[in-house]
């Protein structure tokens, strides 16, 4: 096991929720955990707020956050991208915002100005369409990367200086970076490593083509979160290989930590995650491990330094 811990962390993805203040349809209502890809999360349908994830990072040197949308009533995105400003005031964090705007909205330009009124605001996810496994096949249908309309939604980030959050799974990797080489200079987060949920050999080899093929494109950065496997335990062996390929196809300089908390904890817990990831890091030098802590975050999220200074007494 490493035992080169990072000194200081920007946590790139996280989220926060008070299901009093909001409607979130898949912790409040029609609970299905077949549906969920990490199976029942009967854990998560609470509050997780600022204590909460204080307490989750333990011991973890966090010294700013990014809050991706947490699947909020996509008629109340606005009210969480303003939410999430007031608890930055309170607290300190989270240091940038990715919103959630739908490219199918006939308003979806006017979606975006009201989010970047809001100046924490550095991206939108939106996810796409996509199939139930790699042998079924959603191409083209309405939603779906390939979708004119969608991509079209897609496409107006770039005129508001925006990025996008991607994620899909790993058999849709190669889709993404068809629709995203569309849109030179679109600056793209591929989330939880392209999710490799199938470790096997053959597995495995549509998701290295499909991270081969999104690294090709120089705005692509990638974060190392979320390896939890459908149906099985936590695989530190596996997620060491993946963390190291992931690094190997994309270059240090262009991967990120991010812990997915909570719901990453329904596989593992933070200290856990960490720890693995770290062996998966312990063949790079000291800059080149602290920028994928910490570095590569603050640039691409355009994080202010002056307020990177640790959750701690906030």
């Amino acid at each position: 096991m490493s035992t080169l811990l990072p000194r200081a962390v920007v946590d790139a993805h996280h989220h926060l929720w008070h299901l009093s203040e909001g409607h979130f349809p898949w912790l409040q209502e029609g609970y299905d955990a077949d549906a969920f890809f990490l199976g029942d999360y009967a854990v998560l349908r609470r509050d997780f707020g600022v204590d909460d994830y204080r307490a989750a990072v333990e011991d973890l040197p966090v010294v700013a956050t990014v809050h991706v949308e947490a699947e909020r009533s996509r008629a109340e995105s606005l009210d969480e991208t303003r939410w999430l400003h007031a608890v930055h005031a309170a607290h300190g964090f989270p240091n940038a915002v990715i919103a959630n705007v739908e490219f199918l909205a006939p308003d979806a330009d006017a979606q975006i100005r009201q989010h970047i009124a809001w100046p924490l605001v550095r991206g939108v996810r939106c996810k796409p369409r996509i199939s139930r496994a790699p042998d079924h096949s959603v191409r083209g249908e309405p939603g779906t990367l390939q979708d004119e309309r969608w991509l079209a939604g897609l496409g107006l980030l770039r005129g508001h200086d925006l990025l996008w959050d991607v994620r899909v799974p790993y058999w849709h990797l190669e889709e993404a970076a068809e629709a995203i080489a569309r849109f030179p200079g679109l600056r793209v987060a591929v989330e939880h490593a392209g999710l490799p949920w199938d470790r096997s050999d053959a597995g495995l080899a549509i998701w290295r083509r499909g991270m081969t093929a999104l690294a090709a494109l120089p705005e692509v950065c990638v974060k190392l979160s979320e390896f939890g496997l459908p149906d099985a335990p936590w695989d530190a062996a596996s997620t060491v290989r993946v963390v190291r390929e992931t690094v190997g196809i994309f270059g240090a300089q262009r991967c990120m930590f991010a812990s997915n908390l909570p719901v990453s904890g329904l596989r593992a817990p933070i200290a856990e995650v960490v720890r693995t990831v770290a062996e998966g890091l312990e063949a790079l030098d000291e800059d080149a491990r602290d920028a994928v802590w910490r570095g590569n975050a603050m640039r691409f999220y355009r994080i202010d330094a002056a307020e990177a200074i640790g959750l701690r007494g906030r």
